[in-house]
């Protein structure tokens, strides 16, 4: 054997039901809350609308994140996103999700939380003008590759930050919360006249609208961690549903909050929404809220790749990935290879990229494969009706979600052909791998013996193994 290993290595399950409620708020809590407002509102064309698209976002995030529970007591095993589509809808959609996943959307994903972190870490020292891009995008890469690092030695540390981070992401809701309700409770509300203007309404726009709203909810995919607890299976949902409404009801009165202070103008032409608001309104935290805002983002990035890490070391042992990203630490029992695989790309996105550009980009293979989930939800009933599952949400509930998700993306070309056709691009772009990992044709030059090598210098150097004991 290449290293001596002390006692059997396997996964640890380190998730109890506290921690899946901190770990689902904590991923849909984040940076999405602190830069959507400006998108949406662009998007939607006034104040009333743009409230309606989040409260429409919010009950769609309700409705893909019950799909998604009762995806996570029929299929138990772990793997989330990636295994409920290749359960359902067979290898190739899975394998493209993975293909999209790893190039496309959690890196770039990952880079926009990121540059959100460098972003509101640097806002107090430099205020009232903007931080440098230059510190901004360093600051950025150090706080991923802290968060990379911690995900790398312990499991059980990551969780109890991502605990401790949720208090402080709802803290930072709170602050701006509670100033904008007290100043709606004193009759401010010349913000919200003629709300509704029918002649600023973006059609057109609605999709990236959509786009924008949703990324604010995104983290309903966390709910697939759900699957990980040592609990009933009844707990899923419980996890699920209560995590999402307190998200939606935070959500629309920070928003509410956001245009009771700030005018339609304001919001559009801010950098940085939550310190405006805050200058606006309580100078006095002027130095708090960004801070906060921060360390909320770096919740976020630690809650994307202590799932993703996840994802790729159960696509590694269903033969989809290179075999090096199903093996664990032989000490620290943590999947560090599929944790630091993130590294490059990441840190070519930060450094290349910025915020909005980044999020088209991915926003189209995201949702994507969150329909194609739900669709495989439906395939998965019709084929299996004898399958008893412990929840089981009404039909017409995957399928409204299932179509509104194709048709947004669908509506997205038209939208932003540019960044949207990159996106397709990407996804496309799966095809000749999977058909070289599954019929052994030979679009790309392959030597196993230098991969069988590769693999056991970097298995070496990790101090990584094969688990020798499944768990679940």
């Amino acid at each position: 054997s290449l290293v001596k290993v002390p006692e059997a290595v396997f996964l640890r399950k380190k998730i109890t039901l506290l921690r899946a409620f901190s770990l689902l708020i904590g991923s849909m809590v984040g940076s999405g809350i602190f830069i959507s407002p400006k998108g949406v509102l662009k998007n939607s064309g006034s104040v009333g609308f743009s409230l309606v698209v989040w409260f429409a976002c919010g009950l769609l995030s309700m409705f893909g994140a019950l799909c998604y529970a009762e995806l996570g007591t029929r299929i138990t095993k772990s793997g989330g996103h990636y295994i409920y589509i290749l359960e359902t809808l067979g290898p190739l959609p899975s394998f493209l999700f993975l293909w999209a996943e790893f190039f496309a959307i959690r890196p770039a994903n990952s880079a926009v939380v990121s540059l959100a972190f460098g972003r509101y870490m640097l806002e107090p020292f430099f205020a009232p003008c903007a931080a440098p891009v230059p510190a901004v995008k360093l600051v950025s890469l150090l706080g991923y590759y802290m968060v990379l690092t911690l995900n790398s030695w312990s499991v059980t540390w990551s969780a109890r930050l991502q605990t401790a981070l949720s208090i402080v992401k709802l803290l930072a809701l709170a602050l701006i919360i509670v100033p904008g309700m007290m100043l709606l409770a004193q009759g401010h509300t010349e913000n919200f006249q003629d709300a509704f203007d029918r002649q600023s309404l973006l059609l057109d726009k609605l999709p990236l609208a959509f786009y924008a709203g949703m990324f604010a909810y995104s983290g309903i995919t966390a709910c697939s961690l759900c699957v990980s607890l040592s609990l009933s299976c009844r707990n899923i949902p419980l996890a699920v549903i209560v995590s999402v409404i307190t998200v939606i009801v935070g959500y629309m009165l920070t928003n509410i909050s956001y245009y009771t202070v700030l005018g339609m103008q304001d919001v559009l032409a801010s950098p940085a929404v939550a310190v405006s608001f805050v200058q606006r309104a309580f100078k006095s935290l002027i130095s708090v809220v960004p801070v906060l805002v921060a360390l909320s983002c770096f919740g976020t990035m630690n809650g994307g790749i202590f799932t993703f890490s996840r994802t790729l070391f159960v696509a590694s042992r269903e033969g989809q990935w290179p075999p090096l990203f199903s093996m664990i630490h032989i000490r620290r029992h943590t999947p560090l290879p599929a944790v630091m695989l993130m590294f490059p790309l990441v840190t070519a996105m930060v450094c290349i990229g910025d915020i909005y550009h980044l999020m088209n980009f991915f926003s189209f293979s995201r949702w994507l494969f969150i329909g194609l989930a739900t669709l495989g939800l439906i395939v998965h009933r019709h084929r299996h009706p004898e399958l008893h599952s412990p929840f089981k949400v009404p039909l017409f509930i995957p399928v409204s979600f299932t179509i509104i998700c194709l048709f947004t993306v669908a509506m997205s070309f038209y939208s932003d052909p540019v960044n949207i056709s990159i996106g397709c691009t990407m996804v496309l772009s799966g095809f000749p791998p999977y058909l070289k990992i599954s019929f052994g044709l030979n679009f790309l030059p392959f030597f196993p013996p230098l991969s069988d090598y590769l693999t056991h210098k970097l298995q070496l150097l990790l101090e990584v193994v094969q688990q020798e004991i499944k768990t679940y």
